[in-house]
């Protein structure tokens, strides 16, 4: 039954009335330009393309009609030895496009030919633990500051004009597991990020810090029974100690928000995922182990959880909550409400109320999900218990088939939501895997799983799927199949489009109403960045990064050696229109 009447856009109508269009300033971007940065099509300052990371443009120049006559403005090669995936998202203001690199680099190239104008490269230690590649998924800017977080877990700001460091703080220990990949995101003059790591036993947590100096103003454990902190000093304390964590355990627990967040100016709240809880062997820690697997909604001032919702209570399969939380309005049985949605690793897309947390809607978007047959009312999943990995007695426990894969029906690439179809642009993968448990302890610095996988592809002509996913209903309304899984981010536009890459090296364009590809251009590696679009001296210009990696070569089972042949890189493309 179709539960909303209307698709509207939230960010549309909350966005337009900030105003039109703001010039870029001598000064650098403020606060005020980074909230309407969703419409000024003259800059990318986001990740996301917004606070809310809709990742729509207005722009309209390259179309259904249009698109096929795109061709390359220039390309920037990263250099160097340093390849493996290059997942960013490029940052674009006053002439210069700045993106991050594999291995905590960060680049600033002119827009209108491709030169580097400087290169930064952070001074990473012999030690450092990334889960899942070296990779970087991009900066922020606010005024004559770029700021990127390092694989050693330091936050470090730049000059955008020169590359030199103005701040450079350590936010964790590195030698602990502790590592940073997201985008910072940036309001009222704090820079908010998330840690990564949860393999490693560490401790989630998100943190602000005073974007001109670095220092810290709060601290959001996202495991219940750590302390927070506000000002120097011991705030509040993440739920209630002992309530769903065994023991000591909550010590341990994991829950990194390693992707970051999006901030809705409509309710002044950050929407912050959380990973799966550590280790991943769940018979060693009974409870739902919050605030894992979830979506916290936190105060920007204080860093106080104002509600949440968790996807995957008692986690089992490694199914993260991180995926990005984009809000967006809609009717939903005669009412306009403030809505949010996740398209999530377990295999659901999710629609909450995102004043309060309240579950409107689960529904599959993955076509096999075999550890849980649905939800609640109530927001609960309906487990399958059976189809739990079983508890490990002195070696391994008994095996079982899950699909999805622990690698998400969807991870960590990007949505996007069209304000023109109401549609959200999903890239997903279809696999599952063999996974069981085995015996764990804790000890710092080392893996702290507790199990063992292999994953495998659900079919023999694709994994990867583009799929326009209708809020309303959950229902696909059309599906791009590819070979390869899919491990980029997703744009949409005004122009109908809807832009994604692929492994295999292609950026893609797709009619956003009908999913029929309509362009296509080999980049030379495989494509697992994020694309953005903007207007420059009446042109619009399409960019997105290059170069293959990130987890699929890394904990891929038998998908991994099915792409192995891919060739690595590093460099940015850029595409519009000839002039006439």
């Amino acid at each position: 039954m179709k539960r909303f009447s209307t698709i509207v856009a939230l960010g549309a109508i909350a966005i337009a009335q900030v105003g039109p269009a703001l010039a870029q300033q001598a000064g650098g971007p403020t606060d005020a330009d980074l909230m309407a940065s969703a419409t000024n099509t003259k800059a990318v300052l986001t990740n996301g393309m917004g606070p809310q990371a809709q990742r729509f443009s207005t722009l309209d120049q390259i179309n259904t009609q249009t698109v096929s006559h795109l061709v390359p403005a220039f390309s920037s090669s990263l250099g160097g030895e340093k390849q493996r995936g290059q997942e960013s998202q490029p940052i674009v203001y006053d002439g210069t496009i700045y993106v991050t690199g594999s291995y905590s680099r960060l680049f600033a190239f002119d827009a209108k030919t491709g030169e580097e104008k400087w290169q930064y490269d952070a001074r990473l230690p012999d030690g450092i633990m990334p889960c899942c590649d070296v990779v970087n998924r991009g900066a922020a800017i606010y005024g004559d500051k770029i700021i990127f977080a390092t694989l050693d877990a330091h936050l470090v700001a730049l000059n955008r004009e020169t590359g030199k460091v103005i701040w450079n703080k350590k936010c964790a220990d590195y030698e602990a597991g502790y590592s940073m990949t997201a985008a910072p995101l940036i309001v009222k003059g704090k820079v908010i990020y998330g840690n990564s790591g949860g393999e490693f036993g560490i401790i989630g947590r998100v943190e602000a810090r005073d974007v001109n100096t670095g220092e810290l103003i709060w601290s959001r454990p996202t495991i219940e029974g750590n302390m927070g902190q506000l000002n120097g000093k011991d705030s509040t304390m993440t739920g209630k100690l002992n309530a769903s964590w065994p023991g000591d355990q909550w010590k341990t627990g994991g829950g990194a928000p390693w992707l970051g967040g999006t901030y809705d100016p409509e309710t002044n709240l950050l929407f912050f995922g959380t990973g799966n809880p550590a280790p991943w062997n769940s018979h060693l820690r009974p409870g739902d182990n919050l605030y894992t697997s979830s979506t916290l909604a936190l105060d920007p001032d204080t860093g106080e959880i104002k509600w949440h919702y968790q996807y995957t209570p008692h986690d089992g399969w490694d199914f993260d909550g991180v995926n990005e939380f984009i809000p967006f309005d809609a009717m939903v049985k005669g009412k306009m409400m403030k809505l949010g949605a996740q398209a999530n690793r377990n295999g659901f897309f999710f629609v909450l109320d995102r004043t309060n947390g309240k579950f409107i809607s689960a529904t599959p978007f993955a076509t096999k999900t075999t550890w849980a047959s649905g939800y609640t009312k109530a927001g609960r999943p309906i487990f399958i218990d059976a189809n739990r990995p079983g508890a490990p007695t002195t070696t391994k426990g008994s095996s079982v088939f899950s699909a999805p894969a622990f690698l998400g029906a969807k991870n960590w690439m990007p949505m996007a939501y069209s304000k023109q179809t109401g549609l959200f642009y999903v890239p997903s993968n279809e696999w599952g895997m063999d996974i069981w448990n085995e015996p764990i302890a804790y000890k710092k610095g080392a893996a702290y799983l507790g199990a063992g996988f292999t994953i495998k592809p659900l079919y023999q002509d694709y994994i990867g799927a583009l799929k326009a996913v209708d809020p309303a209903t959950g229902k696909i309304v059309w599906e791009y199949k590819n070979k390869a899984p899919l491990w980029g981010g997703v744009l949409s536009t005004a122009g109908g489009l809807v832009f994604t890459g692929t492994p295999e090296g292609y950026l893609k364009a797709f009619d956003a109403k009908t999913g029929q590809e309509l362009w296509k251009f080999n980049t030379g590696s495989g494509v697992v960045g994020s694309p953005v679009t903007w207007e420059q001296d009446g042109e619009q210009y399409i960019a997105v990064m290059s170069g293959w990696g990130g987890a699929v070569p890394l904990w891929g089972g038998e998908v991994a050696k099915a792409v192995q042949h891919i060739n690595q890189g590093g460099s940015l493309w850029v595409f519009k229109l000839p002039k006439a």
